[in-house]
């Protein structure tokens, strides 16, 4: 047998295992070494098994620490992943089972009753869990090593953060702004509400804001807390229609996610970016643009951000989608084209004062300096490959028994909007979905103007393991199947 053989046949049977009920959540596996001396193959063998396990959420790994399950799945191997594959002979169910510890001795017992499993596929939530505890832990010492001050935090952030930040967009996203345009907030959310206050007040009267329909509902709203008014344009499949946004009257700002668009995933061409710069340049609009997810390219080169082609576009970026989004950490990069607009939101950020905790930026600002930022993105990136692939596969084998079955927003981020043709709503689907104990969130749910988006659900994926994953697209599919024949309210 070929060392892919054994490396697959490995994978089939733990797989198998953690299907089976033999491998339960947070059980300790052998080492690679141990494993590998079992069975009488090479460890990298072993090694390979178990980055392919880790990748598709069955395990997760640690350095220096035992491999564990990640996942308790009952039910059969999901179909493809163990049949036609070689077993290795001679893999023990006590040996994976019990596993061992770091220290050789085996995992204790679990006596604990099984319990009924939510499967939360609602999107926004990032793999938090896969973050490397030695880089997490090592970023939170670094901030309390930090000298006690008497003195507040600077409102516009914390200075090592703010030249972190500046110096991951020239890497990541084609510009490298001044840190000292670099201001931090609490999450997309507050940084949208300091931009609206700020035109709010520089202006005199409540912003006219154009906004994607569908799009970003918890954006939208804090606009409108902070005194704007939001007017939906209609997207068609290269992102914003000019055409209606220029029939739109005046505007003093205009909110995109060019790179790709929320919730439906578009991703706005060079020309319509053009474009759209062109228009905001004639007429004094403000682009605003929020580049909520663009770590997460899966298909072709990585887009550039829209504040790349022009200094007058304001950016706001976080760290939501790529680590936590407890931290409630993100930025608004000031436009350096638009020097009226990064004195008004710097007064309103005085106005506002310090709203990220010192120690929060500056644990964050070591994970960037340290590259253990990259190094997360690189793991989780391959994480969310696997869940992407299973996907497409689960969601194309089911097309012939549900009319329209269509998967979008799969070119990037965490997400993919699943829509359908016939009458059935998809606030039906959600509701039965969650009588099964899968969350998704309904389509309508983005809308500005009603209908706009059509029926459909949005799945996320960042956070679910592979095995239940694939639970929850069997549920899909079989709630599609069933009630896409018959008129649904």
């Amino acid at each position: 047998m070929d060392q892919f053989g054994k490396t697959a046949g490995v994978v089939a049977r733990i797989r198998g295992m953690v299907h089976d009920g033999t491998l339960r959540s947070g059980d300790a596996l052998p080492s690679t070494r141990a494993l590998a001396a079992e069975l009488g193959v090479a460890r990298g063998t072993v090694v390979a098994a178990y980055e392919q396990l880790d990748g598709e959420g069955y395990i997760r790994t640690r350095h220096g620490a035992a491999a564990r399950v990640a996942a308790s799945v009952d039910g059969p191997v999901p179909v493809g992943a163990a049949a036609g594959v070689p077993v290795v002979p001679g893999v023990s169910a006590a040996s994976a089972a019990a596993g061992a510890s770091a220290t050789g001795a085996p995992a204790a017992p679990s006596d604990a009753a099984p319990t009924t499993t939510v499967i939360d596929c609602r999107p926004g939530i990032p793999a938090v869990t896969a973050i490397s505890d030695r880089d997490w832990r090592a970023a939170w010492r670094a901030a309390a090593d930090l000298p006690i001050r008497n003195a507040l935090s600077d409102p516009l952030g914390l200075p090592a953060l703010r030249e972190q930040v500046a110096a991951q967009l020239g890497l990541s996203r084609g510009f490298a702004p001044d840190p000292r345009r670099v201001v931090m907030a609490a999450g997309t959310s507050e940084a949208l509400s300091l931009v609206t206050e700020a035109l709010r007040v520089s202006l005199g009267r409540a912003p006219r804001i154009a906004v994607e329909d569908p799009g970003y509902r918890t954006g939208h709203r804090a606009v409108v807390n902070a005194g704007g008014e939001v007017v939906g344009v209609p997207l068609d499949e290269d992102g914003l229609d000019l055409d209606v946004l220029r029939a739109g009257g005046r505007f003093d700002a205009v909110m995109v996610t060019p790179t790709h668009q929320y919730p439906l995933g578009s991703v706005m061409p060079v020309a319509r970016r053009r474009a759209l710069l062109d228009w905001a340049d004639a007429t004094g609009t403000l682009v605003i643009e929020d580049d909520y997810d663009s770590e997460f390219r899966h298909r072709g080169q990585p887009v550039p951000a829209l504040a790349a082609l022009d200094p007058g576009v304001l950016h706001v970026g976080g760290f939501s989608k790529s680590f936590d989004p407890r931290l409630r950490c993100a930025y608004v990069v000031l436009p350096a084209g638009r020097p009226d607009v990064a004195l008004a939101v710097t007064a309103a950020r005085v106005a506002r004062g310090a709203v990220v905790a010192e120690p929060v930026q500056a644990a964050v600002a070591h994970l960037l300096r340290t590259g253990a930022f990259r190094r997360h993105l690189g793991r989780v990136r391959r994480d969310y490959t696997h869940r992407r692939a299973l996907i497409v596969a689960r969601l194309t084998s089911a097309a012939g028994s549900v009319p329209g079955l269509e998967a979008r927003a799969l070119t990037g981020g965490l997400h993919t909007v699943v829509s359908w043709s016939g009458p059935l709503r998809g606030a039906a689907v959600v509701g039965r979905l969650a009588s099964r104990g899968v969350l998704v969130a309904d389509l309508a749910d983005y809308e500005v103007t009603a209908g706009s988006a059509g029926e459909g659900v949005v799945l996320g994926y960042g956070a679910v393991s592979l095995p239940a994953l694939e639970r929850a697209l069997d549920a899909l599919v079989e709630v599609l199947g069933a009630g896409c024949g018959s008129v649904t309210g």
